[in-house]
């Protein structure tokens, strides 16, 4: 009689050790956004119906914290008592327009702490994938990309070429 482990029973802990390292995989993934290619997601501040659309999106969701003029919260870029950041402007003296559109897009639709893949950062900004369309946000952003003079749409077209890959 052979001595050591029954096959069977190294057949079973080899299908163990996969099922483990399969649940692994899903939990580290299930929690981070869907990363769309970089040239899937485009912002169209020359389409007068999705930047209305957008404006209008943006003054219920997105003006009681970014201001109706888009000017942000005070002291943007410093931290309050809270440890949190306020909310930036989206108008040209903001930082909005150095990201490329799919980072905007996920930022928007995920919100600051599932893109930072961290779900302890601290930030008033959620996420608005259960609140509206992908289309509505494409529309929102299409809006604030629409008041931005030709200068910087100029500049963030160059960021979104090179996100890309052009």
């Amino acid at each position: 009689m052979r001595q050591g482990v029954p096959r069977r029973a190294v057949v079973l802990a080899i299908g163990a050790v996969a099922l483990m390292a399969a649940v692994g995989v899903l939990i580290l993934t299930s929690g981070r956004p869907e990363q769309p290619d970089a040239g899937s997601i485009s912002l169209d501040p020359s389409d007068v119906v999705l930047v209305a659309d957008g404006q209008r999106i943006y003054a219920e969701f997105c003006a009681s914290c970014h201001g109706q003029a888009l000017e942000g919260q005070p002291d943007w870029q410093r931290r309050s008592a809270d440890g949190r950041l306020p909310a930036p402007p989206h108008d040209p003296s903001g930082h909005t327009w150095h990201h490329p559109d799919h980072v905007l897009f996920l930022l928007t639709k995920y919100g600051t702490a599932a893109m930072m893949n961290d779900p302890d950062y601290q930030s008033d900004m959620p996420g608005f994938e259960q609140v509206i369309s992908d289309r509505d946000i494409v529309a929102v952003l299409s809006y604030i990309k629409s008041t931005w003079p030709a200068e910087i749409r100029a500049r963030h077209d160059a960021i979104n070429a090179r996100a890309a890959g052009g």
